[in-house]
């Protein structure tokens, strides 16, 4: 059985832009919840006035 599917340039652009976004959009979003998380057990500065 012969397959007659093929990737152009622009869909193998398409690919490779939507992996790229992919993987930026988790490692953004994995930074903001780490921040969140370690900012819960970081002590706070006392206030002397």
């Amino acid at each position: 059985m012969r397959s007659l599917a093929y990737l152009d340039a622009g869909s193998g652009s398409l690919i490779v832009q939507a992996v790229v976004g992919g993987v930026a959009g988790v490692a953004v979003a994995a930074k903001l919840y780490w921040r969140r998380l370690t900012s819960r057990f970081r002590k706070q500065p006392s206030k002397q006035d």
